[in-house]
Formats: C-alpha cells, structure tokens, sequence
C-alpha cells in the first residue's frame, strides 16, 4: 500500500505516560519530542528510548494555511557533484511546482541500535508536507514512524529495496551494466574485469548482475577473480585495481561502477606504467562531470540524477495530493556515453594484457 498519509492519526501513550516512564517532567519531554536542543544528553537518550518502548506517536503539527508548500529533501552527503545533480533536479521541479524546500545532508545516526528521533520529529514541527530521500537506509523503526504521521515521501535510488508500498524512482542499473559490458565485448576484449560498490547495494548488484548477463550472452568465459568490490570509494577501488593487475591473467578492460572509483582505478594504473585506453580499456558509471576532465576523458554510463530528481518530486507532489502513483518503482533509462577511454584490444594481445607486478 502507498504510503500517502490518508488514514486517522492512531492513538498511543501520552507524553506524561512518557514523561513518567522517562523520570522527566513534562516539558522535559515535550523538549525532546519537538527537536529542542536545550537538552542533556543523557536526559534526550531517556526519554528517546521512552517514546520508542511505549510507540509513541507525535500528532503532526502542519497547518496548510501557514506552510502549503514546504517539502525536506534529504541527501547522503552534500560534498560530490552526484548530490549536486540530485539537488539540480528537485529544486528546478519545486521552483516549477511552487513548493519550497528544505535540504539536510545524511540521516539521524543510531545509538545502541535504536534510531534517535530528534530530526524526524522536526518534520512535524515545521510542517513538512512530503520528503525526498536520495541514497537513504532507512530503519523499519523509521519506515513506521513516517507511516504512522502520514507523511508522504519518495525514495530517490535507495540504498536496499524498498519495503511493499514505497515509492521510489531510480536508473536502469541491470541494463546499464549490460551496456557497458557489451561495450567491451564489442572492441574484441573477453577479460573484462568488474569493479563494483558494495555488495548489498542494490544499484551496485544490478549492475553487476548486467555485467554477467553481458558476458553470458557474448560467450565470454566468467571469472570470479574479475569481481570485486571498491564500496563507491576512489581509495578502495585503486586498491582493487592493483589487486586485479597482480592476477596471472590480468584484465585487459574494467567495468568501474561509478566515475569516482574509475579515477582510483586511473591511479592504479598509472602507478604500473600502464596507459588508457592504450594497454587497459576503463568504463565508468555516472556520467558525472569528473568523467569528462580525466585525462583520457572516460567512456562511462550516463544515469540521468537531475531527471531522476524531479521525477521523483513529481511523485510526491502526486502523493501530497493524494493520488496514488500507478507503479511504486519508477526506472529511468541509462546511456553509455563513448569518450577516449575504450579502446579495442591491441593486434597480437589475443584478448590478453601483460602481467605487471
């Protein structure tokens, strides 16, 4: 079911049964539950634990007179250009949609397991009418809290799949490493190696899943050597890179499942003296604006943030007003963009590429 906050507000334990559960008083509790700073520490985590033991429910306090248009977009982080585009996307659709926005970057940690409550409460003291996550984890503690103050939100290409009802909107990630894959395939190479995000991810496991496909479909030998996983760090996919370049059979291509590990895998391969597209073919995936400053310019896969962005503040704008949208997953196409990174396989290398050590 939709999560769209159609239904009566449930009943549940006062903030004095709270307050006495807490040891606090009142204001006290009312402080924490309305996202007051002027609380200790200690005193917070109290009564913090209190509301989630007794499922207290806070009452939305949204007035549409006051704030009709107010929505909280909430992304991973605000320092890359990947969250750049996202917050291009949704703030052209409000502007068009006449909403106003409030932006935070990453969610309210946990402590001891439990998520603290202070910035999703605040969602109902300034009278937020919908929230945007991009690249959010949500709890099942968090996913219930929104449902049961009716808020309605969008996950924007959300980091584990949904629980049944939940919109979200994200890229064709499968068909994507299909066309990066084939790409490779296609310029004669059959060592073509992966380097992906994480494992559980769910874009990062597409993409993947799309990359074995291709070489399924092309008869091209699999290796399990040849996959790994760099976490969507530039670091960490440099350290995979040299590891692949130690094999016996390295690689003569990579799949690199975003721009900014292929700049950790350009790293590796020039401390081994290695050139691109020369000696080793590189594909990113992004399309961010790095990809077209790295020297070569990297052939990478565009997935469409800024569409993806609006598109799903569209949703929510649909959501506000209580319609339900037809589908809960929205996938918007992908596209390799062919830049000087990729090359065919040199006459006389069989496919193969010599062992660096």
């Amino acid at each position: 079911m939709v999560r769209t906050g159609g239904r009566a507000a449930p009943t549940g334990p006062t903030l004095a049964v709270v307050a006495r559960e807490a040891g606090v008083s009142v204001p006290t509790a009312s402080k924490v539950v309305n996202g007051r700073e002027d609380v200790a520490p200690e005193t917070r985590r109290r009564v913090t634990e209190a509301l989630d033991r007794l499922g207290y429910v806070r009452r939305p306090r949204f007035d549409a007179s006051k704030a009709p248009g107010l929505i909280d977009l909430v992304v991973h982080s605000l320092d890359s250009s990947w969250s750049g585009a996202v917050l291009h996307g949704v703030e052209e659709a409000a502007h068009d949609a006449g909403l106003e926005m409030v932006v935070s970057a990453g969610l309210t940690r946990t402590r001891g397991g439990r998520p603290e409550r202070g910035w999703l409460d605040k969602l109902t003291t300034r009278g937020s009418s919908g929230v945007l996550f991009n690249l959010a984890e949500l709890t099942a503690s968090q996913y219930a809290w929104l449902d049961q103050h009716h808020i309605p939100f969008v996950m924007i290409d959300p980091v584990l799949e949904p629980p049944p009802g939940v919109v979200s909107v994200g890229a064709a990630n499968w068909q994507g490493g299909v066309t990066a894959t084939e790409h490779l395939v296609a310029l004669g190479h059959e060592r073509v190696a992966v380097v992906a995000g994480y494992r559980r991810k769910m874009c990062s496991s597409a993409r993947v899943a799309g990359y074995r496909s291709a070489l399924v479909a092309a008869g091209v030998r699999q290796r399990p050597e040849y996959v790994c996983y760099g976490g969507f760090d530039e670091t960490l996919a440099h350290r995979r890179m040299l590891e692949l370049l130690d094999l016996p059979e390295p690689p003569t291509a990579v799949f690199v499942c975003s721009d900014r590990m292929a700049l950790g895998v350009y790293q590796a391969l020039a401390e081994r003296g290695l050139r691109v597209p020369d000696d080793i073919s590189v594909v990113g995936f992004d399309d961010l604006p790095e990809s077209r400053w790295t020297t070569p310019a990297l052939t990478t896969v565009r997935q469409p943030l800024s569409e993806m962005a609006s598109t799903a503040l569209r949703l929510l704008v649909r959501m506000m007003a209580g319609d339900r949208p037809e589908s809960t997953r929205t996938e918007l196409s992908t596209r390799l963009v062919e830049r000087a990174s990729t090359a065919p396989v040199p006459a006389g290398s069989s496919g193969t590429s010599p062992h660096v050590g």
